[in-house]
């Protein structure tokens, strides 16, 4: 049963056996990993193409933070050149857990692409299926007509951030130990003052499926949404995509801040918080 921005692999199959079959776009990458370019090479869905997250679904790192949203012209061009066409269906996926794939879905949506669909599983649940796989580099000539035109998903920036936070949801998709103020990060260690911690991981089973919709819409309730606005940050703007797209499986629209953290820092007049575990009282740390 299709599941609004999900695909699973057996409807992937009959939609690429179709007239119309989708252009499938190979995001697979790891935080701190090399590229996937050689995981491609060594094996992929059959027609894909591989798309560079960092070099081609991030701007250059600058005021707008560390992996900013690419500028359109340059995004539109990359992904005519993977053979994105303006009406036909596009599916990403990355090595499971639709971290990567997320953000070229939530990019080719924003940019006003209307039929992008996620692998739900990505190419492990391929593999575990006993689907066909391609080896080698992407085959035959990629001719897209896909122009891109900004708007089409909700974006927040600090200030608006800052005022869902007090006045609806502010979810910080980052692992909790960042949330907290520890760990590797950008800037001052803690959280948006008002955020509150939701690890983007927390939305997918251990095999990297998306959990059900009302699995999902009971976690966001817990996290005290309700009919709240939400919007979600993370370090650069990467992983809160995910979240993002897990919170559009239980049909829940989300904003995305996309500078996050990294934009978030880079003023050292906003506020930091931190407290002693997520969901505590914040206390304010010294931002820098």
């Amino acid at each position: 049963m299709p599941r609004g921005p999900l695909i699973d692999v057996p409807e992937l199959i009959a939609l690429m056996a179709t007239p119309s079959p989708p252009t499938l776009l190979d995001v697979r990458w790891e935080f701190g990993a090399p590229p996937g370019g050689p995981a491609f090479l060594a094996g992929h869905i059959p027609g894909a193409s591989y798309v560079d997250l960092y070099g081609e679904l991030c701007g250059p790192s600058g005021d707008a933070g560390r992996r900013p949203v690419p500028a359109p012209t340059e995004f539109g061009a990359a992904m005519r050149r993977h053979g994105v066409r303006a009406d036909g269906p596009v599916v990403v996926y990355d090595g499971a857990d639709s971290t990567g794939a997320a953000r070229a879905w939530w990019l080719l949506r924003h940019a006003g692409h209307r039929t992008v669909r996620v692998l739900d599983g990505g190419f492990a649940a391929w593999r575990g299926h006993g689907a066909p796989v391609e080896t080698g580099p992407a085959t035959g000539p990629r001719h897209g007509d896909f122009t891109a035109a900004p708007g089409g998903m909700p974006v927040v920036d600090a200030d608006g951030a800052a005022r869902i936070a007090r006045a609806g949801v502010l979810l910080d998709a980052r692992p909790a130990e960042r949330y907290r103020g520890g760990g590797p990060g950008d800037g001052a260690g803690g959280h948006i003052p008002g955020a509150v911690s939701a690890p983007t991981g927390e939305w997918v089973t251990g095999q990297g499926t998306f959990l059900p919709a009302d699995e999902i819409r009971a976690r966001l309730h817990r996290l005290g949404a309700g009919a709240h606005p939400v919007a979600v940050y993370c370090g650069s703007g990467i992983s809160a995509t995910h979240t993002v797209l897990a919170l559009a499986v239980a049909g829940v629209a989300a904003a995305l801040y996309p500078g996050s953290w990294s934009h978030w820092t880079k003023d050292p007049r906003r506020p930091v918080a931190t407290c002693a575990a997520p969901g505590g009282t914040p206390q304010p740390g010294p931002p820098e």
